[in-house]
C-alpha cells in the first residue's frame, strides 16, 4: 500500500511540473491556431484568392450553378493578349516586348492586375514610411532600399521630429518601363498622387511643409520579383522623385 502511494504522489509531482513547464512554454512561444492572416500582399489577385476559398457548390445549395476556372474556360488568344498589351504600349517598342515576354512567362501576369497591385502598394509604401512603420516596409522593400528608408527614419526619429501626413488618392498610375533579364523582371510605374504633409519639431512647430495645403507629387517607382519563384510577391527596388 505504501509502494503504490509512494508511486501515485511522485506521478502527480511529474504531472504538476509538466503542466508547469507546458504552460511556460505557451506564454514565452505562443501558440499558432492556422487563424493567423499571412502578410498582405498588395500584388495577389484578391477576387481569384476568394473563389479559391469559396466553399464547394455542393455546401451553398443546389440552385447554385459552379463556374469553371476562367483560364480553363476562356483561353486567351495571342491576339487578345496583343490587344490587351497595345492599350498600355504601341507594338514594336521595347515596353511592349518586355510585357509580351512577361505574359509568356508568367500566364498568371495581367498587367491591369499588376497596377492595381502596384497603386495599393504605393499607398501602403508612403504611408507606413509617414507612420515609421517598419514592420509594412520591410515586406514590401527590397534589402537595399528598406535599409535607406530606415536609415531615414533613424535620423528623423534622432531629431524627434515626426510628419503629419495624409494621402488623399492617387490621380495616374502607368507602366513606363519594363524589363526581364534571366529570371529577373522590373517593372516602372509611373504614380501622381495628391497628398497633404508637413514635418514638425518636438514641441509642435511646422519646420517643413504645409499640413493645409494639398500637394501634388510624381514618383516613378521599380517593382522587381524572380520570375522563376513560387513567390509572386514584387519588391520595390528603386524610387525616383520626378520633381
Amino acid at each position: 500500500m505504501s509502494q503504490f502511494l509512494g508511486f501515485d504522489l511522485t506521478s502527480v509531482v511529474f504531472l504538476i511540473i509538466a503542466v508547469v513547464l507546458f504552460w511556460r512554454l505557451k506564454d514565452v512561444l505562443g501558440t499558432r491556431t492556422g487563424n493567423e492572416a499571412d502578410p498582405f500582399d498588395p500584388f495577389s489577385d484578391h477576387e481569384k484568392d476568394k473563389e479559391r476559398k469559396a466553399p464547394p457548390a455542393d455546401d451553398v445549395g443546389d440552385n447554385v450553378i459552379a463556374l469553371p476556372d476562367r483560364a480553363e474556360s476562356e483561353a486567351e488568344t495571342v491576339e487578345e493578349k496583343n490587344r490587351r498589351i497595345e492599350k498600355i504600349a504601341p507594338a514594336g517598342s521595347s515596353l511592349n516586348a518586355a510585357l509580351s515576354q512577361l505574359m509568356a512567362m508568367d500566364r498568371s501576369f495581367d498587367p491591369d492586375s499588376f497596377v492595381a497591385g502596384a497603386r495599393i502598394a504605393y499607398e501602403m509604401i508612403v504611408t507606413a514610411y509617414a507612420e515609421g512603420d517598419r514592420k509594412t516596409l520591410k515586406q514590401l522593400l527590397a534589402a537595399d532600399v528598406f535599409s535607406g528608408f530606415t536609415s531615414a527614419l533613424d535620423e528623423r526619429e534622432s531629431k524627434n521630429l515626426r510628419v503629419e501626413f495624409t494621402f488623399i488618392g492617387i490621380n495616374k498610375s502607368s507602366i513606363v518601363e519594363a524589363e526581364v533579364a534571366g529570371n529577373e523582371a522590373q517593372i516602372t510605374v509611373r504614380f501622381v498622387s495628391s497628398i497633404t504633409s508637413c514635418t514638425k519639431d518636438d514641441i509642435g512647430h511646422v519646420i517643413e511643409g504645409d499640413p493645409n495645403s494639398v500637394e501634388e507629387v510624381t514618383d516613378i517607382w521599380t517593382f522587381s520579383r524572380d520570375m522563376s519563384s513560387r513567390n509572386p510577391n514584387w519588391k520595390l527596388i528603386g524610387t525616383e522623385s520626378a520633381q
